[in-house]
């Protein structure tokens, strides 16, 4: 008795050499092994700005809190140093949880989130660099108008606060110059003893007399740190709109360096994720059928 037989099944699935699927396999592993090894650097480093930021912020007896009571700056550097490392732990977060668990949804979310954060950064650089002029001049007004309106509000002396720290970080007096606080309304002084000005504005490392020093700042304990001007006083004779260019001039390269460091990580981290994203589950599909 004959029997029929069909023609022998062929499969379809495409094979593949087993060295060549463990290549694949060994360098999926190792890009995700990569990425959760630097974001989980990167988590840590987060949260070490996030409790160093809180810590200055809600630690009233720590010397932190009592210098942050004094420079209004420490206080806006613990802010934003806080919500940088909430910002940096999720991000890393995803990576790590992405890469590790190999979840598409959280590898194309990180993707996403890493390519906002290099978009938004490349606006700001073109916006700045098309825009200097008009922000120069308006960062112009904002700071004579606190110096006309110096002393003017007790209450609020932020803005004071955040301009003595400029003038004290980068040895300068005034926009243009010292004349700027000279001609303020609220600084007159006794002609006998000369114009009022801030503190910040006194170069102390220019004489070796620091009784000096002491003498002009007890005259006025009670007007946030006014000091006397005297014909011979030293003090900073150049605006702060000239040091600013001259810092800017000196650390261009640093600037730059950063940035473009900054911008490639980014990128490293973004292509990475995306080949991880997109190659995973097509391989493993392929290593199933070949199994």
């Amino acid at each position: 008795m004959d029997t029929c037989e069909g023609p022998p099944i062929v499969s379809l699935a495409p094979t593949y050499p087993k060295e060549k699927m463990s290549a694949q396999e060994s360098c999926l592993s190792l890009i995700k092994y990569f990425l959760f090894v630097f974001n989980l650097f990167f988590f840590v480093l987060g949260s070490l700005f996030f409790c160093f930021g809180i810590w200055v912020l809600i630690d009233k007896t720590s010397f932190a809190f009592f210098m942050g009571l004094s420079f209004m700056p420490l206080q806006t550097w613990a802010k934003v140093l806080a919500v940088s490392g909430v910002l940096t732990m999720t991000l890393a977060l995803l990576g790590c949880l992405g890469a590790l668990k190999e979840l598409r949804c959280l590898l194309g979310l990180y993707f996403g989130m890493l390519l906002l954060l290099f978009a938004t950064q490349i606006t700001i650089g073109i916006l700045i660099y098309t825009q200097r002029t008009r922000l120069e001049r308006r960062v112009q007004e904002l700071v004579l108008q606190t110096i006309q309106g110096y002393g003017a509000n007790l209450g609020d002396t932020a803005a004071e606060e955040n301009w003595d720290y400029t003038q004290f970080q980068l040895r300068c007096c005034g926009w243009h110059s010292p004349r700027d606080w000279i001609s303020a309304r609220m600084l007159k002084g006794n002609e006998s003893e000369g114009p009022l000005v801030p503190c910040s504005c006194y170069n102390s490392t220019a004489t070796n007399d620091s009784s000096s020093y002491d003498k002009l700042l007890s005259q006025h304990m009670g007007t946030a740190d006014l000091c006397t001007l005297p014909a011979k006083a030293p003090y900073y004779r150049e605006g702060c709109a000239q040091s600013l260019r001259k810092w800017l001039h000196n650390n261009l390269i640093s600037i730059v360096a950063i940035c473009l460091g900054a911008g490639l990580l980014e990128l490293s981290f973004m292509t990475l994720s995306i080949f991880l994203c997109r190659n995973l589950d097509h391989v493993y599909d392929r290593l199933a059928r070949y199994r």
